[in-house]
């Protein structure tokens, strides 16, 4: 398999020669080009999404498998779901080659260790209900390969993502998105171009679940967690936003909800109690779902 994310890039010959405004146009001249290689794999997101959608509503777990730089990004995905959306953590996990050392420095030599995450997934418990992402610029990182490897035995669903084409990770996968972005410009420095391109993947495949489970309406994160003051005001500023409240009748129905913006919602533009609105979120129900059933404005 010819690796194009590790080959020199022409457009950087001689780079080392140049001014720092020249280095830097390169750069951004490269990073230019990322989003439309992710555009081009769109329809492979979407289905990955569907999977995700699937695999959550049906109560099972969704992990996130990569090494190096691409472990790092996964774990960073997983980390910001619960705040931002109100998710468990236990429900997006991530799985780093080397364990927690790895998201704080290099442990290279974790990523050949096609063995461990077999452990690694097995001590999580996964099952065929869940969902595993592998990540991979090469496409053929050991680590990852054993993760498919180990939920293909045990009927697991997944989804690989590389920035190579036809690589041995696709193969293993029920949904290969095959993001190719080219050479890097510093040859083989896959956090650059192909990290980028990771990150908008996860970021698009997570974003996207949420919001077809229910947890985004009219693009507010409605199921934010409020744990700072930050998180408070912005839940506040959701909820006049969204039902056309003032401040303080806002923050007052935030203190009857629970901080649950979703709830403060419901008790807002219907006649349901506290009690009865969280009882119809169960079940991934989205609030312009229950509101419309309801008759009211959305």
């Amino acid at each position: 398999m010819s690796r194009v994310s590790e080959r020199v890039n022409p457009r950087s010959r001689g780079i080392d020669a140049k001014t720092i405004a020249e280095v830097v146009e390169i750069i951004n001249c490269e990073d230019s080009r990322v989003a439309g290689a992710v555009a081009s794999r769109l329809a492979e997101v979407e289905r990955a999404v569907e999977l995700i959608v699937s695999t959550l509503r049906g109560g099972g777990r969704v992990f996130l498998v990569g090494a190096g730089t691409s472990g790092r990004l996964c774990v960073l995905e997983a980390a910001e779901i619960p705040p931002t959306y109100g998710l468990p953590s236990e429900k997006i996990q991530a799985v780093i080659a080397g364990g927690r050392e790895a998201v704080f420095r290099s442990v290279e030599a974790a990523e050949d260790k096609a063995g461990n995450a077999e452990e690694d997934l097995a001590r999580l418990g996964l099952g065929e209900a869940d969902l595993v992402v592998g990540v991979a610029a090469s496409g053929s990182t050991p680590y990852v390969l054993g993760a498919m490897k180990y939920a293909r035995s045990l009927g697991t669903h997944t989804v690989g993502v590389a920035n190579n084409d036809g690589t041995p990770l696709s193969e293993l996968v029920d949904v290969a998105i095959e993001v190719v972005v080219g050479p890097e410009v510093v040859a083989g420095s896959t956090r650059m171009k192909s990290g980028t391109a990771q990150k908008m993947v996860l970021n698009m495949m997570t974003t996207a679940s949420m919001v077809k489970l229910g947890l985004v309406h009219d693009g507010y994160m409605v199921g934010v967690q409020a744990s700072n003051r930050k998180l408070v005001d912005r839940s506040i500023e959701m909820l006049t936003e969204i039902t056309g409240v003032d401040r303080t009748e806002a923050e007052n129905l935030l203190i009857a909800a629970e901080g649950d913006v979703r709830v403060a919602t419901l008790i807002t533009l219907t006649d349901m109690t506290p009690e009865e609105a969280r009882a119809s979120l169960d079940g991934w129900a989205s609030l312009r779902e229950i509101l419309e059933r309801r008759g009211a404005k959305t």
